[in-house]
């Protein structure tokens, strides 16, 4: 199994409004959606959160409509053209997008860690460059959403 080039480790992402993160985890967690979302968003419209994760941290990445079945814990999945930025809730995760791939490459072997959560950070602008942002804070080592068993 070999990752693209341009592949990057979660630990480096940083949030932005573009879709430019390829690469690779494994899907550790799956919170499924509530009932009440299904009855109001309808079943293709639906989100859900996975708790993924590779040999450098961890992330929330955001599933919707068919893909929150596609995927079980235990696949490894690679994801082309994602998006690491703010949902709705103003919660950082990670998300395939209109114009990102996730596709499941794999199961069972690959090396993670389940810290640093790089959703658990608290991030503000760049000093040197607004555009840009950088860490400020961990919130918890731990995820709120997943937390550890």
């Amino acid at each position: 199994m070999t990752s693209s080039p341009s592949s990057i480790a979660l630990k480096d992402m940083v949030p932005a409004a573009e879709n430019n993160i390829n690469t690779r985890f494994i899907l550790l967690e799956k919170r499924n959606p509530s009932t009440r979302s299904m009855e109001t968003q309808g079943k293709q419209n639906r989100p859900c959160l996975a708790l993924v994760a590779d040999e450098t941290a961890a992330v929330h990445f955001q599933l919707w409509g068919e893909e929150c079945d596609a995927f079980e814990a235990g696949d490894i999945i690679r994801l082309s053209n994602g998006i690491f930025s703010y949902d709705r809730s103003k919660q950082v995760v990670l998300r395939a997008g209109k114009r990102g791939k996730a596709e499941k490459v794999g199961e069972f072997t690959l090396a993670f860690v389940e810290t640093p959560n790089m959703s658990e950070i608290r991030w503000c602008p760049d000093p040197n460059n607004p555009k840009r942002l950088v860490q400020e804070t961990v919130i918890s080592p731990y995820s709120r959403i997943f937390p550890p068993h």
